[in-house]
């Protein structure tokens, strides 16, 4: 938007400006472009300062979840920005918004060797929505829309933008105020064709055993309320997938939990599988239909009708023949509901007693068989004692982040959500190790005053053991807890059961995580004793500085993977 009243400032000055007055807060950065960072920080914009930056994107990326408003990533040109391309590649497939801004060489050293020099947008290209040059002084006001519009509109996802250091130092002609509000996402809300929505709600009130299956698209629209509300009005069951964990109250009669590749036996709701087995019909909403996320695509029922309501078009029926219902989640909820309320449920109320009845008596069933793992008083601890303890001192607004392998599936297999809109942030895009500890750091920028819990394998957090020193820093009081059991564990017991022995590469020198955490100015207790376990969690949630759990856990422990029976 333009206006007559212009003022000459620097390039980095009005990209910080318009930061600013995005409502964007805080930058994830070491200090490059540095001019840029400089003028943030003097109109208020918090660095928070990170040790490498592949964490910067991850923290970035946890941000976006839990706050709703785009995460922003800063980074010098060359090696450092390389390192960005795993947490944008996890942003793209999971369909957060990130601003990436990258240092680049002076324009009159390009295509020199200058130091650092590096193709960036060969870089980015395939990981990211856009990449945008701000090579132009007179139009940084538009390229910066255009980059933040891209991230925050359609499918979200990371956009890098580009900041030659002398452009940064030039004089730039900005309008002011430059752009309508780009900083919180879903910037649209398109809504499913009124044709199919009728139909949708039609064949769901029509259907003998229908189930609903809620992806991580739930979390990304804020679609918790109307999905709860479905939920009750068509008393229809819905599961999740890992990252839609946490859309509706597991507690709640009609839930089914985590539906995917964990259901072997341990899980909470192995028994729920034939239910599965038996639906006719299943919504998928804001689900990408991926392999953990379907049991590699042998979880539903192949005589059942798929209608899969998603943003994106290209994921609607990309693996099973589905009603197209395109559109945003809590638009398409919304409209599913409304045709809903002038339908008759009468079959779907005759019917909610026994499913809640069949629901209850599986979880029970379960229950049962996984209480001697759960209440287990062996040494070393078992992972599953962990999570029963965990679970009872866990709250609604409390958060939990877990890196990726076993610590992923440990925190969707038995950890309870206890209200729908409850966070378990999970690096499921790419499953990267390491990124558990990143992406609870993000998630307590955005959520000071929410406990914020890390579970992570001693593996995955070799990869960030450095990032301590960012939560001692920036005092940023996240729990976290280290299964330390001295190996890769997946990729040991899948080895085994697949070659019936395991490489070299699975095994650890033993460590120790806690002394390391308080070498870095974190509080640290080791348990090697069940009977340890309720009081340093209990110590560490009530802490209001950054505290470490490192349990010792069974070697031969792995989580409930369906084929690993």
């Amino acid at each position: 938007m333009e206006t007559k009243e212009q003022t000459r400032v620097t390039v980095a000055m009005a990209v910080a400006r318009a930061l600013h007055d995005q409502g964007i807060g805080e930058i994830f950065g070491q200090s490059i472009p540095t001019e840029l960072l400089l003028a943030a920080e003097e109109l208020g914009i918090r660095q928070v300062v990170y040790r490498t930056e592949n964490a910067g994107g991850a923290m970035a990326d946890g941000f976006a979840r839990v706050s709703g408003r785009i995460g922003v990533v800063a980074a010098q040109n060359g090696p450092a920005a390389t390192l960005l391309v795993a947490p944008f590649a996890e942003a793209t497939k999971v369909s957060v918004p990130l601003l990436g801004l990258v240092q680049e060489v002076p324009r009159n050293r390009r295509n020199r060797n200058g130091f650092q020099e590096f193709d960036h947008a060969g870089l980015f290209a395939s990981c990211t929505k856009a990449v945008v040059t701000l090579d132009d002084p007179d139009r940084v006001a538009a390229d910066l829309e255009f980059a933040l519009t891209t991230a925050v509109s359609g499918r979200p996802g990371p956009v890098a933008v580009l900041l030659p250091v002398d452009v940064a130092a030039s004089a730039a002609t900005v309008a002011a105020p430059a752009f309508e509000p780009r900083g919180r996402f879903p910037l649209d809300r398109p809504r499913p064709e009124r044709d199919a929505i009728e139909e949708a709600a039609h064949a769901l009130a029509a259907a003998e055993n229908p189930i609903i299956v809620a992806g991580g698209g739930i979390h990304l629209s804020g679609a918790h309320e109307q999905l709860a509300e479905l939920q009750d009005l068509a008393s229809v069951p819905v599961g999740t997938t890992t990252m839609g964990k946490g859309a509706v109250d597991e507690l709640h009669p009609l839930s089914m939990g985590v539906l995917s590749t964990y259901m072997g036996r341990g899980s909470l709701n192995r028994s729920l599988l034939p239910m599965v087995a038996d639906a006719d019909l299943i919504l998928l909403i804001g689900s990408r239909t991926n392999e953990n996320g379907t049991d590699a695509w042998r979880l539903y029922p192949e005589d059942a009708r798929i209608v899969h309501l998603d943003l994106a078009p290209e994921e609607v029926g990309r693996n099973y023949p589905s009603l197209r219902l395109v559109g945003d989640a809590k638009a398409g909820l919304g409209d599913i509901l409304d045709r809903l309320s002038s339908i008759d449920l009468v079959k779907r109320k005759s019917r909610r007693t026994a499913v809640e009845a069949r629901i209850a008596e599986a979880r029970a069933k379960d229950l049962v068989e996984a209480a001697a793992l759960m209440s287990s008083d062996a040494s070393p601890i078992r992972p599953e004692r962990v999570m029963a303890e965990l679970d009872r001192q866990i709250c609604p607004g409390d958060v939990v982040c877990a890196d990726a392998s076993y610590a992923t599936v440990w925190v969707g297999a038995y950890l309870t959500s206890r209200a729908p809109g409850q966070r378990f942030i999970t690096p499921r895009g790419m499953a990267g190790l390491g990124w558990g500890a990143p992406l609870a750091l993000g998630a307590q920028v955005a959520a000071p005053d929410a406990r914020v819990v890390c579970l992570a394998g001693d593996g995955g957090f070799g990869h960030s053991w450095s990032e301590l020193e960012t939560a001692a820093r920036e005092n940023l009081p996240v729990t976290f807890i280290i299964l330390n059991n001295s190996i890769l564990g997946f990729q040991k017991h899948a080895e085994v059961r697949t070659w019936g022995a395991h490489t070299s590469a699975v095994h650890f020198n033993v460590v120790n995580h806690a002394a390391i955490a308080r070498a870095c100015g974190v509080e640290a207790i080791r348990v090697e004793s069940p009977d340890g376990l309720e009081e340093a969690i209990r110590i560490a949630l009530g802490s209001d500085r950054p505290m470490l759990i490192e349990v010792v856990t069974d070697d031969t422990a792995h989580p409930p993977i369906t084929g690993w029976d």
